[in-house]
């Protein structure tokens, strides 16, 4: 089967799946340790349940790298495809009833982020989907999107990921920023937030923390750098991360290479 084709039905059972427990007390239900190292939530472990059931349904042959079961051989011929994949996206979101929630799905052949070659994240809750295949640009709900060209601090809406325990060593670099940026977010959910750079709805994301996973990160990445965006390590390498459960990444998203060099200077 087509990917991207296989890749939209798995959202959307995983879509129709989910929405039930949004802001439910059960979504909360706590069932152990994922293999990324978190608390699996009922909402994920529902999640995750409905992708392989859409898998095993279109008799698909991959290796399935999740949050919450690890590794998963699915179908006759696994090693020749990988599916790289965050079901639920923004977790406490969905558990507290805060609208940005998302699925997050990527193929690749290979097990490095920089193979992937189709790419989907949906909005659960705006029936809005993102999706891009390499080397073809990437779609907004089927329209092609590129990046915004703003490249003044001032201007730019800037997105950061501040939730680790290490504030202390990264302080001086944040309040540097801070200090020249006029209009900060986070919203909860890191794959959505990668691909509102990609469509223009702001101008960066930056999470230096070293604690996001490679799944919740690798469709987003690949959305990105179709629309034109640019997104590397803080020294400014290549985001070169095996596609495994618990490899970490720290990342500069940015809509454009100017804004990129503006914002990496940050964090030397």
């Amino acid at each position: 089967m087509d990917r991207l084709l296989l890749l939209k039905r798995c959202a959307q059972n995983i879509r129709e799946k989910a929405l039930p427990l949004i802001a439910k007390p059960e979504a909360a239900e706590t069932y152990g340790r994922g293999a990324g190292g978190d608390q699996m939530k009922k909402i994920d472990l529902v999640a995750e349940k409905a992708l392989i059931e859409v898998l095993e349904k279109n008799e698909a042959s991959c290796t399935l790298i999740s949050e919450e079961c690890g590794t998963k051989k699915i179908g006759p011929k696994p090693s020749e495809h990988y599916l790289v994949t965050d079901p639920i996206d923004g977790t406490t979101n969905a558990i507290r009833g805060l609208p940005f929630v998302a699925t997050s799905l990527a193929t690749s052949e290979t097990k490095n982020i920089n193979d992937i070659d189709t790419a989907l994240v949906s909005d659960l809750l705006h029936n809005i989907t993102y999706t891009a295949i390499r080397g073809k640009g990437a779609y907004r709900n089927e329209q092609k999107i590129k990046p915004s060209i703003i490249s003044s601090l001032k201007e730019a809406v800037i997105g950061m990921d501040l939730g680790t325990p290490k504030k202390k060593e990264l302080t001086p670099h944040f309040i540097a920023l801070l200090q020249k940026t006029k209009h900060l977010r986070h919203l909860g959910a890191n794959a959505l937030e990668i691909c509102y750079v990609a469509d223009g709805a702001t101008d960066a994301f930056i999470d230096v923390r070293g604690k996001l996973r490679v799944t919740d990160v690798a469709a987003a990445y690949r959305i990105l750098l179709e629309a034109g965006g640019t997104m590397s390590t803080p020294k400014g390498k290549k985001l070169d991360a095996p596609l495994t459960p618990n490899q970490t990444v720290s990342f500069i998203a940015t809509a454009n290479k100017k804004l990129h060099e503006v914002v990496r200077r940050f964090f030397i």
